[in-house]
């Protein structure tokens, strides 16, 4: 808490000395010119340049240059003999202006704003608490996948889930990837038995941008936003680049290559099609246990997509192949070696997924009602099946996924101010599991025990978005769904958004929340341990029915959002400060505490909530010199076994700061972020003797890029201090007993790592 307490001083510090200069006179610079002459900027000396309405006005110099003190009307009227007047916008972090004007027109031919584009943007106009992050902030890292995408993101935290599988974890709000709604272009995705793993499927460079909304998001998606929503839009045919290739190695001797190409076909319709591969064979074992600091694997990823749009209609459908292999665990285990169980023999991790999709999004615009008409039909198919084992037990599942949602929308009276949106939405799960447990005492395995699960869900929804004196924007909705194992429930959810003028944002969001807990998929990285699994107190594998008697997990989310920018030496300065708060009203507690020696799933009897307080500031330094600083601070805390216990494995604060900077016509780019970790708890471990606490720590990454005409090369280093997480697998000396527990992970489980890569694109004229 005191290094917290230094560098939330030092950030408060630095952000009153940045505000004190608030009080300055804001300029706009620019320069008026006639291209019509000749290729050349011929300046034109003596225009004139005025603000709308008022007689506050400068003449061009000999060159042509001109300095205006800003005013609030924001419309900058220029006007020279021999051309005609005209008015336009001037946005007011405009710091450059280069208009061009035209002795045939009666109007300004162009007008150059020059400065950079925030690459992670904050929606403004809708009522919900939004990022969106651009495929410029993407490239700030090697984002190799969606797991790889939120380096450089405050809200957003991603860490191993343990020491041998590779699997990444999500964190939004405090609260681990299964509470976060992942969707892929407004379509839930990646739940159930690819809640872990998903995040590995979405290669980095076929995405164009990825949302984030903190805490409930609309009714139109779902009900299972509990701390918020995910959604990936990949590159789309009329979008995307004619052709791109990407290929990426490191020093861990992990080769990717990526490709993408979109065709035109004609004026309607276009189709795109997506590749990639990454493989990694190298052992690696840093940590002197014998064990792979990461898995071995080979993906192999395609998708095609294909796009019908004419005045009317929007039709788009495709489908995805994937195919990944991993195998992990002691150096020098083979596939081969997976029947030789107990002592002496090596333990091994294999995990084998074929994963299918096909999707279909049908858009109908209805003019002949209403201008704001229009109907959405959204259809999704997944095929997941997964193959794991994890030493002596056994993982085997495959889930079926049908979803369906229709969406109409229309207006009420007039114009925009009043919208509605209703329809209906079908979901059908299929979990078919075969799992089979190991017993480290008496080295036996128990035998294989097969889990059918079919849920079958419908809703309907309404949703209301109103717009107030252009300042006040309220959307509510609610929905009802009926599950065929769990019965009928209400999710209502209200967003307010007030902004009372062009600077300042403040939000307000409450709902709740449901979603299935999918008992083994979404703890599947716990197998890898020495402990057996129990339901209610009670043996898995003696009574799988136990699984039908958790509950569903349901909560409540209340969140509050404030957006304030400052003009500070003609720069913009924008301050968020948010705070949540997720409090559970049914949960499925993974106990491994109360007992250290067994996992132990069970229903909440208690009090479970999380608190989440943020700050950010963001600032242009110097010109194309952008500076992101940010602390968060967690207060999770769950009821095991009659304790209320803070989140283990888990830092209390988080602290990011990221430099990122572009010379002049973006020849070169360079990156660099430092992320602050504080402390936190440890779970209690089978070893009465184990440390209680780990400590604060520090990760420190950059990365440089350099830009040609239609290709661009990145050099970087993650994880540049080395930190890594001392003996992050606990009982690594004996894996066939009891203390063998690899899920304990709160830090990096790999070091430094070198990466260069290259990209080329052929953009569209």
């Amino acid at each position: 808490m005191r290094r917290f307490g230094k560098i939330l001083i030092l950030m408060l510090g630095t952000l009153t000395l940045l505000c004190a200069q608030y009080a300055y006179s804001q300029t706009v610079k620019g320069r008026v010119i006639d291209k019509s002459i000749s290729d050349k900027e011929e300046p034109l000396s003596g225009a004139n340049v005025f603000w709308a309405g008022t007689v506050d006005g400068v003449s061009t110099d000999g060159d042509g240059y001109f300095s205006i003190k800003w005013r609030d009307v924001g419309k900058l009227v220029v006007s020279f003999i021999g051309y005609g007047n005209d008015t336009l916008e001037v946005p007011r972090n405009a710091k450059e202006v280069l208009i061009a004007l035209s002795p045939e027109g009666q109007q300004l031919e162009e007008i150059v704003v020059q400065g950079r584009r925030s690459s992670t943007i904050i929606a403004t106009r809708g009522p919900l608490i939004e990022q969106v992050i651009n495929g410029e902030e993407l490239c700030k890292a090697a984002c190799c996948n969606l797991g790889e995408s939120f380096t450089t993101n405050a809200s957003v935290d991603v860490s191993y889930a343990d020491a041998v599988t590779g699997a990444k974890q999500i964190q939004l709000l405090g609260l681990t990837g299964k509470y976060v709604q992942m969707m892929t272009e407004n379509m839930p995705n990646f739940r159930g038995v690819s809640s872990l793993y998903g995040m590995n499927y979405v290669p980095g460079p076929w995405m164009s941008a990825i949302s984030i909304s903190k805490g409930v998001g609309s009714v139109i998606n779902g009900h299972e936003a509990i701390a918020g929503q995910v959604s990936v839009d990949y590159k789309k045919p009329q979008q995307s680049e004619k052709i791109y290739l990407n290929g990426y190695v490191n020093s861990e001797e992990m080769l990717e290559f990526n490709a993408n190409a979109g065709v035109l076909l004609n004026d309607k319709w276009s189709t795109a099609i997506l590749l990639h591969h990454d493989r990694m064979q190298k052992d690696h074992t840093s940590h002197s246990n014998n064990f792979l600091d990461m898995p071995k694997q080979k993906q192999y990823n395609a998708m095609n997509r294909w796009e019908y749009k004419s005045d009317m209609f929007n039709v788009q459908f495709g489908g995805k192949i994937l195919n990944e292999e991993k195998l992990s665990g002691m150096k020098g285990f083979k596939k081969s070696m997976k029947n030789d169980i107990g002592d002496g023999n090596l333990y091994g991790i294999i995990m084998d997924t074929r994963r299918y999709e096909a999707f279909a999004k049908i858009g109908y615009l209805m003019p002949q009602y209403e201008e704001l008409t229009s109907m959405a039909l959204l259809l999704n198919y997944t095929d997941h099946d997964m193959n794991s084992q994890f030493g002596g037990r056994i993982y085997d599942v495959r889930q079926r996924t049908m979803f369906a949602n229709y969406i109409f929308q229309s207006s009420i009276g007039e114009g925009e101010h009043h919208v509605y949106s209703a329809g209906a939405s079908f979901n059908y799960d299929r979990y078919d599991e075969d799992f089979r447990d190991y017993f480290p005492v008496s080295e036996t395995v128990s035998p294989l025990v097969n889990m059918l699960r079919e849920e079958r869900e419908g809703g309907a929804f309404l949703q209301y978005t109103g717009h107030f004196w252009e300042q006040l924007t309220v959307m509510a909705g609610l929905r009802y769904d009926y599950n065929n194992i769990y019965g009928g429930f209400f999710t209502p959810r209200l967003h307010v958004s007030y902004t009372p003028d062009e600077l300042t944002i403040f939000k307000v969001t409450v709902g709740s929340g449901a979603r299935t807990a999918n008992v083994l998929s979404d703890n599947s990285y716990m197998l890898a341990s020495g402990h057996p699994v129990y339901v209610n107190g009670r043996l898995l594998v003696e009574n799988p029915k136990e699984i039908n008697r958790l509950d569903m997990e349901k909560s409540w989310n209340f969140g509050l959002l404030l957006s304030r920018k400052f003009y500070v030496f003609d720069r913009l300065l924008t301050l968020n400060l948010d705070y949540y708060r997720t409090e559970f009203q049914q949960q499925v507690v993974a106990d491994n505490e109360t007992d250290p020696s067994i996992i132990n799933f069970y229903n909440l009897d208690g009090s479970s909530y999380s608190n989440c307080y943020q700050a950010e500031v963001k600032y242009e330094l110097i010109p194309r010199l952008d500076l992101l600083m940010a602390m968060r601070y967690n207060d999770v805390q769950q009821t095991m076994g009659g304790k209320l216990r803070r989140q283990a494995l888990q830092s209390r604060y988080k602290g990011l700061i990221n430099l990122s900077y572009a010379t002049n016509m973006r020849k070169w780019q360079f990156d660099f972020t430092t992320q602050f970790n504080g402390s936190g708890r440890l779970p209690a471990m089978t070893d009465a003797n184990s440390p209680t606490r780990f400590s604060s720590y520090q990760i420190v990454n950059a990365q440089v890029s350099k830009f040609f005409r239609k290709w661009s090369v990145y050099a970087g280093c993650e994880n540049i201090g080395d930190f890594t997480q001392h003996h992050p697998i606990h009982g690594w000396e004996t894996p066939w007993s009891s203390d063998f527990d690899a899920s304990k992970v709160w830090g990096p489980v790999h070091g430094r790592k070198f990466y260069i890569g290259l990209r080329f694109g052929l953009e569209r004229l």
